[in-house]
This record gives structure tokens, C-alpha cells and sequence, in this order.
């Protein structure tokens, strides 16, 4: 049984840091592209950060460059996501996901992922 499982979540002032963790059971890590993505109250779901399975490339959303990094470590089948430069629009459930496929391009069209975390809330205080 596949489990994506997401950690380090919380509340945080603007400007502040955090780094999301996805702890990943079940499936062979190595062979998965990985994204997160978030949803914020009343909104639909975004595209945030994707990774390819070897964690050469990246992709981001415009609005989280320069300030969100997106790192794997296929040893320890986790992928993380290192979010500095918080703002308060930044306030949402960040969920990771896992796309199947050696390719060469980070995934960042939401139904290419198959299996879903929970998600783990972000609270960014003004």
C-alpha cells in the first residue's frame, strides 16, 4: 500500500521559515516524479514545486520562486520542501504527490500524479 506521508507543518510569522517533509512508503521512490502542491480556504488546489525521480531538475510556480526549494533524498524516500520568505498568502494544506516516470521534466499538471498525501496545514501570521 502506497503512503505518502507529510510532516513540519505549522504556524509562522510572515517572513518566517519552514521545511515541509514527505516520508514515502509502498512504491519504489527512485522511480516517481514528486511535486507538492496547496490549497488555500476557498480556493482550488495549486501546483507548487515538482522534482524529477533523480532530483536533477526542478520546477516552481512563479509565485514561490526564489523563495521555496524542492530537494529529495532517495535513500531515505523522502522529498522536501524548504519554504523561506513566508507570507501570509502562503497560508494553505500543502500536500505532496507522486507522479510515476523517469522523464526528464518535473511534473506540474496536477492529474499526471497518482498517489496523494494527507496534507499538512501552513498558517502564515501577518
Amino acid at each position: 500500500q502506497v503512503q505518502l506521508v507529510e510532516s513540519g507543518g505549522g504556524l509562522v510569522q510572515d517572513g518566517g521559515s519552514l521545511r515541509l517533509s514527505c516520508a514515502a512508503s509502498g512504491l519504489l521512490f527512485s522511480s516517481y516524479c514528486m511535486g507538492w502542491f496547496r490549497q488555500a480556504p476557498g480556493k482550488e488546489r495549486e501546483f507548487v514545486a515538482a522534482i524529477t525521480w533523480s532530483g536533477q531538475r526542478t520546477s516552481y510556480a512563479d509565485s514561490v520562486k526564489g523563495r521555496f526549494t524542492i530537494s529529495r533524498d532517495n535513500a531515505r524516500n523522502t522529498m522536501y520542501l524548504h519554504m523561506n520568505s513566508l507570507k501570509p498568502e502562503d497560508t494553505a494544506v500543502y500536500y505532496c504527490a507522486a507522479a510515476m516516470g523517469r522523464g526528464i521534466v518535473p511534473r506540474t499538471y496536477e492529474p499526471e500524479y497518482t498517489y496523494w498525501g494527507q496534507g499538512t496545514q501552513v498558517t502564515v501570521s501577518s
